[in-house]
Order: C-alpha cells, then sequence, then structure tokens
C-alpha cells in the first residue's frame, strides 16, 4: 500500500461507517490485524516444539524493538515494550524516587493518562503545579517559574483536545536547566507525522500503537534516554526486567537499557501488528501522510464557522476540534443519521473532535460539514 486510497480500502470499518475518531483509536487494515492472527498460531502452534514459546517471543522482543527504534530514530537499548502511554508513564513515575515536598509540573491540557499518576503522588505530599494554557498554547512565563524548583514535568508534544503542537524542545530545555526530569506524552505524533523522538532531548516518551500508528491496542512503547536510564529503578521487575532471572544464588541485576521496565509474559500478537503497521506507514511515508492530514484538516477548518472553530484556522494536526449545543447529541445523531464517527471531549465544553487520518478523503469532510449543517442549530 502506498497511496492513501489504499490504506483506506484495507479498512473494513470504512465498508458501514466515515470513521473521523483516529485521535481516540484507529481501525487497522486487514494485513496488520492479519500479523496479530498469524503471530498467535505462529506463537501457540508452530513454536510450541521449536524454539519453544518463551524463546521464540523474547527473540521476537527484540526485534520488536529494533525496529520501533529504527521508526523513532533511536536506538533499540532506548527502547520498551509497553501495553499503552498511560502505562509507560506510570511505569516511569514508579522508577523514580519521590519525596514530600517534591515539584511536579504538568500543563492543564494533559489527557488523564499525564494527570493521574501526580493526582496520586500528590496525596503523598509531593507538590503538583498546573501551566495555564490558552486554545491550546502554553503560558511560557508561567512554565519557566512552574519549573524553576520541580523535579519533575509532564506535558504532551500534540494537545490532544486543541491538535495544537508544543515547542517541546523549548520546554525539556527549560526544564533541564532547572534540573527537572521531563517526561512527554507523544501519543498523537507517530504515525501523523515524521518523528525522531531524540531531537526533543526529552528523559522519557511514552506512546502507542493504536491510534495514528494503525496498530493495535495492547502495543505501547516508551522511549528512555540511554543517559537517565542506569538512574531509573522500575517499581514492577520481572524475569524480563533483568539480565540473569532464575538465577537464586546472586543478586538481581537490572537490564542495562529501557528493557528493564518490561516485567513478564505479553501478547507477541499487538506488537508484530505494530511492526505490520509501520511498514504500511513508510510504504506511504509520513511526509505524504502529514500532507494528506493537512489538506484535509485545512479543508475542515476553512468551512466552520469561525466562532465554533476551537483548534487553529491554520491547522497543524488532523485534529480539528469546534464547539456546538449539546455535543452527546449532536455525535450520536452525526453516527445515526449519516454513519459518521466523531467524538465528544471534556474540555474544552461544549465541543467534538474530528480526527482525520490517511485513510479519509475530502468526501468524508463534505459529509461531515453537510451533517453538521444539518444536525447542528444556527449553524
Amino acid at each position: 500500500m502506498t497511496e492513501p486510497a489504499e490504506i483506506r480500502t484495507a479498512v473494513p470499518a470504512f465498508d458501514d461507517v466515515r470513521y473521523m475518531n483516529t485521535g481516540a483509536s484507529g481501525p487497522s487494515p486487514q494485513s496488520v490485524v492479519q500479523a496479530a492472527q498469524n503471530a498467535i498460531e505462529m506463537h501457540e502452534w508452530d513454536a510450541a516444539g521449536d524454539p519453544g514459546p518463551y524463546p521464540h517471543a523474547f527473540d521476537h522482543y527484540d526485534d520488536v524493538r529494533t525496529t520501533v527504534a529504527d521508526f523513532l530514530s533511536a536506538s533499540p537499548e532506548e527502547i520498551a515494550l509497553t501495553q499503552s502511554t498511560s502505562d509507560g508513564i506510570n511505569r516511569v513515575a514508579g522508577a523514580l524516587s519521590w519525596e514530600p515536598g517534591d515539584v511536579i509540573v504538568r500543563t492543564d491540557l494533559e489527557h488523564p493518562a499525564g494527570v493521574l499518576p501526580w493526582e496520586r503522588l500528590e496525596r503523598r505530599g509531593c507538590e503538583v503545579r498546573v501551566v495555564p494554557t490558552h486554545d491550546g498554547r502554553i503560558d511560557r512565563e508561567a512554565y519557566r517559574d512552574a519549573v524553576s524548583d520541580a523535579s519533575f514535568v509532564c506535558l504532551s508534544a500534540l494537545t490532544w483536545n486543541y491538535g495544537t503542537i508544543l515547542p517541546v524542545e523549548e520546554l525539556v530545555a527549560e526544564a533541564h536547566d532547572a534540573g527537572a526530569f521531563v517526561l512527554v506524552d507523544a501519543v498523537q505524533i507517530p504515525g501523523q507525522r515524521p518523528f525522531d523522538v531524540t531531537e526533543w532531548g526529552a528523559d522519557a516518551v511514552a506512546m502507542a500503537s493504536h491510534k495514528w500508528m494503525l496498530g493495535l491496542w495492547g502495543a505501547g512503547f516508551l522511549y528512555i534516554n540511554d543517559s537517565v536510564v542506569s538512574d531509573l529503578d522500575p517499581t514492577a521487575i520481572g524475569y524480563r526486567s533483568v539480565v540473569a532471572p532464575g538465577d537464586e544464588e546472586s543478586q538481581y541485576e537490572l537490564k542495562s537499557g529501557a528493557a528493564r521496565f518490561e516485567v513478564g509474559t505479553t501478547n507477541t500478537a499487538p506488537y508484530t501488528a505494530l511492526e505490520s503497521a509501520i511498514e504500511v506507514i513508510e510504504d506511504i511515508g509520513t511526509d505524504t501522510i502529514e500532507s494528506h492530514i493537512n489538506v484535509l484538516a485545512t479543508q475542515l477548518s476553512a468551512n466552520i464557522p469561525s466562532d465554533r472553530l476551537v483548534s487553529p484556522s491554520d491547522p497543524e494536526s488532523g485534529l480539528v476540534t469546534l464547539r456546538v449545543d449539546d455535543p452527546e447529541t449532536v455525535v450520536e445523531q452525526l453516527k445515526t443519521k449519516h454513519d459518521i464517527v466523531v467524538r465528544t471531549l471534556p474540555d474544552p465544553d461544549d465541543t467534538i473532535r474530528a480526527s482525520l487520518h490517511v485513510y479519509n478523503t475530502r468526501e468524508d469532510v463534505n459529509a461531515l460539514l453537510a451533517g453538521l449543517q444539518s444536525t447542528v442549530d444556527g449553524w
């Protein structure tokens, strides 16, 4: 598959609906799902005798780390395989030493994955500072003040509710100048635009495959900068975390790289699907995908009344948010009357969000606009 139309044809979900909710979860092409099914059969049947299910899985994990690292322009030693973005964020949170009074900084537009771990630490005596934003833009002066004595910073690379891109490299540098560890939630980036994870200089970056990557649920991936990994002591530990599992005569030794964050038995199928999805994305090209998304997001944004458009009028991503009265009813009517799938957002108030990816078309955008015009009072 080398053209957007070919990917759309390969996603059976579009036989039933015009799907525009990839920012939540994107449907996978048939080849990706088939790769996962083949992986299950290989692990459960073919590998049972030779080489055995565990050696087969361990070799496969190594291959997947290498594939993901190449895709992100990182090294395999900097990649840990997780189950989701939330999982990756929590593994980092659990690997740091926290003391009462430690300052944690986040923005006010983080996904719950970037909020809940810090609320729990706040209950244990840490101080959580929330940096204000306006229309998806961070208050840089408030940010500098907040991180001046911070231990830890968590921020999103691409905001899930506005579709705006934060100046991650600059924000990381300012936090590092203050001595803070920086974790980036980048789940909305890979698969949507070209991406070199090392350019930000972040200490850790959490991602997953089930959104713009065209993969399945259950395959998260975590980047840990090799300069900090030796300082991290994961809370969860298992035979995949250590150098010599089962050696009862000596104390365990954590693996030297990010793989110390992997714990135990996990299904190989979602990771096989991730490899297959990366192949699809690389065949079509991230530049082509980004350009296709921009054309569609621009078409949609240009035809939304300015008083309803919440995302930038000059789109920065495939996430387009608009304001409507009674969002739940609008989303339901778009689905039941027009076979269009979008979603409501908890913040900003009274908003819905459309996600436009490589498999969407101008016809999808026109159908959404027509559906909004017939559904939203005063459009």
